[in-house]
């Protein structure tokens, strides 16, 4: 790590300069190593915080409240349907707690 120590803050200009400070001049140098000369697209931090908002809508549906977490969280309804498609085709593809199917020889 000695080559870092030839490298300073100040020897950076622009954006660069800007990452550096925020990231510390030897993070700042592991990414140059490791993604030097690639384009690299950081999230906007609105955004990132969408993955934790969308996992607590996912946690807390229940099938039936929809229209509640749309409103809790300030979003359409058939933006929470969309991303709570995989649990709703689940939710559809199990019989309810009690419930018969056609295929159940219990029937009495």
């Amino acid at each position: 790590m000695s080559e870092n120590k030839k490298i300073r803050l100040q020897d950076l200009y622009g954006v660069q300069r800007d990452i550096a400070e925020v990231i510390g001049i030897d993070n700042y140098i592991a990414l140059t190593k490791i993604f030097g000369g690639d384009t690299i697209y950081i999230q906007k931090y609105s955004e990132l915080i969408k993955v934790q908002r969308n996992a607590e809508i996912r946690a807390k549906f229940d099938g039936n409240n929809s229209a509640q977490l749309a409103k809790e969280y300030d979003l359409s309804e058939r933006y929470v349907r969309i991303l709570c498609s995989d649990l709703i085709d689940d939710m559809r593809s199990h019989p309810l707690e009690g419930q018969l199917t056609l295929w159940d020889d219990d029937i009495k």
